[in-house]
């Protein structure tokens, strides 16, 4: 079974990437979605009690995406806190009266981030990744929020996989069930924002990226046109979120230019 084999693999993987730092302990930050709770079951896998799991609500947040990701920890007898970001949120903005919900989103994702990497600190950790190939693809994700992490067990699989995942996985279905959001604002919904739903995204994307067609070819294929001109502009558009910051050359060995080495490399 496909999934099985990528099970194997992926905890594997995580135990392989956090070990070799000297770290054993991962944390992982749960939202009540599908992309943390398929994070946070491997890595419960992979780590055992050395998983914490981290809920960081805000006054936007649905009472669900709390009470799912509860659930889940219970199942799975994973040791979880919550820290609410509600205090640091409201604070910013008192004294931001006018930050749009766009504005608002970014900084609840980077204060979770935040939140995230101290606690790793706290309990000598990692923070694993939990943004899907779909999303990282898209750009659909805060830079230095949830985009960010040591490790990303789940960054080459399609949203849509992910789903077959969770099923696999025994996620629980409250969190299978519903509808994807980033839980930034009230009513907040990823399939909305984006204008599509994730089979379609994927579909696109998967002849786009993975099949490398024309554009002329994957029309041909029914995809919508503008769904289409969408995901390649997208693509382009926030390909500066998946690199690491641009270093400007001045010496003859420069960060990221010509000092390249594997990450995990030793003397």
């Amino acid at each position: 079974m496909k999934y099985k084999e990528i099970e194997k693999y992926l905890i594997k993987f995580l135990q392989n990437e956090v070990y070799k730092t000297g770290l054993k302990k991962a944390v992982v930050g749960l939202s009540g979605g599908i992309d943390s709770a398929v994070v946070a079951v491997l890595s419960k896998k992979a780590f055992d009690d050395g998983l914490l799991c981290i809920l960081m609500p805000s006054q936007y947040s649905s009472k669900s995406s709390v009470d799912d990701a509860k659930e889940l920890c219970e199942k799975f007898d994973i040791n979880y806190e919550i820290h609410s970001i509600e205090p640091m949120l409201k604070a910013y903005e008192n004294s931001h009266k006018k930050l749009d919900k766009l504005r608002v989103g970014n900084f609840s994702a980077r204060l979770r981030m935040a939140t995230l990497f101290d606690i790793s600190s706290r309990e000598g950790a990692l923070v694993i990744g939990t943004s899907n190939k779909s999303e990282l693809m898209l750009g659909y994700g805060t830079i230095y929020g949830d985009l960010a992490s040591a490790v990303n067990p789940i960054g080459d699989m399609y949203k849509s996989e992910i789903f077959e995942f969770a099923r696999y996985l025994g996620v629980t279905q409250n969190i299978i069930n519903k509808p994807p959001s980033a839980d930034l604002w009230q009513g907040q919904s990823d399939e909305a924002d984006l204008g599509y739903s994730y089979d379609e995204i994927d579909r696109c994307l998967k002849l786009y990226v993975e099949e490398r067609l024309d554009d002329k070819k994957i029309v041909e294929k029914r995809i919508d046109k503008n769904l289409l001109e969408m995901v390649k502009k997208r693509i382009y558009q926030n390909h500066f979120k998946r690199k690491m910051p641009v270093i400007a050359k001045l010496t003859s060995r420069t960060l990221n230019h010509d000092f390249n080495y594997p990450r995990d490399i030793t003397l």
